[in-house]
């Protein structure tokens, strides 16, 4: 039984596991969407969103934590100059799994994680200029 185990082993000794999260973890706060399995986004969560509590609050020890765990230093720099900023009234959930489909060769259970807020505006009622005109052409034609 697991009672009370707080982490998945993911089938990889304890050094790659941890090697595994941080490239993860910075690959996340670099293009702010990634794609990976749904274990992996799981225990990736933990981690990112601890690395955005620590840049919010923009001071040398939660930089040098942080520094231990994302070893870019542009990434880093984007931690707290960007994403710190950009979290700054939000008490959590900073990131969303969105479960995909299966992948083609083992069949493991796709999800994509992303930063919440770092999505685009999607695309509302607002039409251009160009296609309002030409509906009005068209109904002044009849």
């Amino acid at each position: 039984m697991r009672h009370r185990k707080l982490k998945r082993k993911l089938g990889r000794t304890s050094a790659h596991r941890e090697t595994l999260l941080r490239s993860l973890t910075t690959s996340l706060l670099l293009y702010e969407k990634i794609i990976t399995t749904v274990a992996k986004a799981k225990e990736l969560r933990k981690i990112a969103e601890r690395m955005i509590t620590l840049a919010k609050r923009k001071d040398l020890h939660a930089r040098r934590q942080a520094a231990e765990v994302i070893q870019d230093e542009r990434v880093l720099k984007k931690l707290f100059e960007t994403i710190g900023e950009r979290y700054q009234d939000r008490n959590g959930g900073y990131t969303r799994i969105t479960k995909l489909e299966y992948r083609m060769g083992d069949g493991a259970p796709l999800a994509a994680v992303e930063l919440v807020g770092a999505e685009p505006p999607a695309a509302g009622p607002a039409k251009s200029a160009k296609a309002d005109k030409k509906k009005e052409q068209v109904a002044a034609a009849r």
